[in-house]
């Protein structure tokens, strides 16, 4: 199974969809235009069910396959495809025909694209329904930030469209258009955000023997923090602990403040890491300020989990993947990045995949822009993945 040649046909429209979200950018939740678009065509080309509003402005389909491959009671298996919608805020400098039309606001990491094949996989579906079971289309509000995937599943996502599997996708930059990459396990990163609120004594900064001084304090932290990395965790397990932010009270040269605010990340590949990163961020945090006669209050904000793909479901997706493009990787490198459909892989097993978009400026880059030259592979992919996991008896 190559790329479908019936994407060949559709491609000049997928393209037309594809385009026309990028010059209507919408962020987070705030999606009425896209999300009404999306149920419009889903009810164009013919799905069962179209429900809007789930977490909020999310949108799902339902196509019913010719044959109904039964698990049992509960009726019959369901393969869930998602792909996001939001853009960024972000001043598009593009220069392209199609740039965004809304100021600071632009599709920067593709999910324009993302959204464009999956619809034009739920056309495909819908015309053919050569599966036995149901598929389920998902278009995911708010994914940069805000958790869609949470709120849909906290929605009843799962529950309500009975979901047994679930796949998605995302281009990659520097990946050549169109190649598909997947690996087993862990493929990208937790995302959790701390601040550290610094206190000491402030004064002259000539007189350094009267205070106690925080930014000293901070500088020690910043380097104490960095032990976490390379002293407490194993080599093998990544984890990154970034601090990206620092602010001293004083606005002058001659005064030592009293406070200096830190903030930054800390990304880990395994739950366990996390945690131990979490913990360690604190008693260092406090420990340190108080050698330096300080106190430190630490604030530790956690983001999206892990994105860890089932083993089984990996093999899958790669198996459809090789039939697509057999150039796939199975064991493509892992990111820091982070994904909130991790969410939907902690409720449902499933796969994440990687699809190249050639040589592009990176995501969430103001020059950023999807190759179009990559939808017929994803479409197929997604179909490839109900075809083969809703295969009907032979």
């Amino acid at each position: 199974m190559p790329i479908k040649n019936r994407f060949a046909e559709l491609l000049p429209e997928i393209i037309g969809w594809r385009r026309d979200f990028h010059r209507h950018p919408e962020l987070g939740y705030d999606l009425p235009r896209t999300s009404a678009r999306v149920a419009q065509l889903l009810r164009a080309f013919g799905c069962d069910e179209v429900v809007e509003g789930i977490g909020r402005s999310g949108v799902v389909g339902v196509i019913e396959g010719q044959e109904v491959a039964t698990k049992g009671a509960k009726g019959p298996r369901v393969i869930g495809l998602r792909a996001d919608m939001d853009a960024l805020p972000i001043v598009e400098q593009t220069g392209l025909e199609h740039a965004s039309q809304s100021k600071g606001k632009m599709h920067a990491c593709g999910h324009d694209g993302h959204t464009s094949m999956l619809l034009g996989a739920a056309k495909y579906l819908c015309e053919t329904r050569a599966f036995a079971g149901r598929a389920v289309v998902i278009f995911q509000p708010a994914e940069e930030g805000g958790a869609g995937a949470r709120a849909m599943i906290e929605d009843g996502l799962m529950e309500r469209f009975a979901i047994d599997e679930v796949y998605g996708l995302h281009n990659m930059p520097g990946m050549e258009a169109g190649h598909l990459g997947v690996r087993p396990g862990a493929m990208m990163a937790s995302a959790d955000f701390f601040t550290i609120r610094v206190i000491g004594k402030g004064g002259h900064a000539a007189k350094p023997q009267e205070v106690t001084d925080p930014v000293v304090i901070s500088a020690q932290l910043i380097l104490a923090l960095q032990s976490i990395a390379s002293r407490e965790v194993d080599p093998f397990d990544p984890v990154v602990v970034s601090v990206t932010t620092l602010n001293s009270q004083s606005e002058a040269d001659n005064v030592i403040g009293n406070e200096v605010m830190l903030g930054g990340t800390v990304r880990a590949m395994s739950a366990e890491t996390r945690d131990l990163a979490e913990r360690r961020l604190g008693e260092i945090s406090h420990g340190v300020a108080t050698t330096y006669g300080g106190q430190a209050q630490v604030e530790y904000l956690r983001g999206y989990p892990v994105t860890v793909n089932d083993v089984e479901c990996a093999e899958h997706a790669a198996r459809v993947a090789e039939r697509v493009n057999g150039a796939v990787d199975r064991d493509v490198a892992p990111m820091m990045g982070a994904e909130d459909f991790s969410y939907m892989l902690e409720a449902r097993p499933g796969a994440y995949l990687f699809l190249g978009n050639g040589d592009s400026a990176p995501l969430h880059h103001a020059q950023y822009e999807f190759h179009d030259e990559a939808i017929p592979y994803g479409a197929s992919w997604l179909v490839g993945m109900v075809e083969d996991r809703l295969a009907a008896p032979s």
